[in-house]
């Protein structure tokens, strides 16, 4: 019906631009305005094309990001039928460069040939694993790990946020990209200022809007969580029924402050 119909258009519409500002203890103030943009679950492959993610790339790059994060669900299918489609990636531009971590959508069409993949169109593929970007004396650790439940698929590609930040220089802030919320908590130990996730789509669509908190520690937008925050991006795409009602897709601007007492 009615309804229907515009959770359709809703969902092809272009993604909205939603700003957020994290309030970081003792950040420098190098650091202080840093910005990072997000984009989560775009689910390339039957329902949104290249010709989406070439709008959402113009639409990113005229943000003037210090750094892109894409965290995972990238696609829906194989590097064989999608390569072309994941291209205009390679287009994204900020100061530091854009850092990918795989979802498990990735795992459902070959992880491993994607993260070779991307890698080969110059994104930062962390898998476990992290990069140290500096201003001036401050550095900023920006880690990823592998999909929560990735070891169902891929072993060796299980979730392992201790790996992720294994020899780490100390670092006046630290953001962990990691595309479930739940692997908050096996990350907590190691006090991350900030996690970027997605996975949840904000809910989606009625009535998955009502039980995904069942299923996840966190839903959308920003919480605190330890002695930082998560922030769970609701979905620049969409999966399965290409519907969104009440949650409208983004892409995200994270600016980092500094806390003043």
């Amino acid at each position: 019906g009615m309804a229907g119909a515009f959770g359709v258009w809703r969902a092809r519409r272009h993604p909205a631009v939603v700003a957020v500002s994290v309030a970081i203890n003792n950040l420098p103030e190098e650091l202080d305005g840093y910005r990072i943009v997000q984009i989560s679950d775009l689910h390339l492959g039957p329902t949104l094309s290249g010709k989406f993610l070439r709008r959402v790339v113009k639409t990113v790059n005229e943000l003037k990001a210090d750094m892109v994060a894409v965290t995972g669900d990238l696609v829906d299918g194989s590097t064989v039928h999608l390569r072309k489609h994941v291209e205009p990636l390679t287009d994204l531009a900020s100061r530091d460069g854009t850092f990918f971590v795989t979802g498990n959508h990735e795992y459902y069409s070959g992880a491993e040939p994607w993260c070779r993949t991307i890698a080969e169109l110059g994104l930062n593929v962390l898998n476990n694993a992290h990069a140290v970007i500096t201003r001036g004396p401050s550095k900023l650790l920006v880690a990823g790990v592998t999909d929560y439940r990735a070891h169902t698929i891929l072993p060796e590609h299980r979730s392992d946020p201790a790996a992720a930040v294994a020899d780490a220089p100390p670092c006046d802030a630290c953001v962990l990209l990691a595309h479930q919320p739940s692997s908050c908590f096996a990350a907590k130990p190691h006090g991350f200022d900030l996690q970027l996730s997605g996975h949840t789509h904000g809910g989606q669509f009625f009535p998955w809007n009502f039980v995904v908190g069942r299923f996840h520690p966190f839903v959308k937008g920003l919480s605190p969580w330890g002695k930082g925050w998560v922030y769970v991006n609701s979905g620049t795409g969409y999966w399965g029924p290409p519907m969104r009602i009440g949650v409208p897709s983004e892409i995200t601007v994270l600016t980092l402050r500094r806390k003043t007492e």
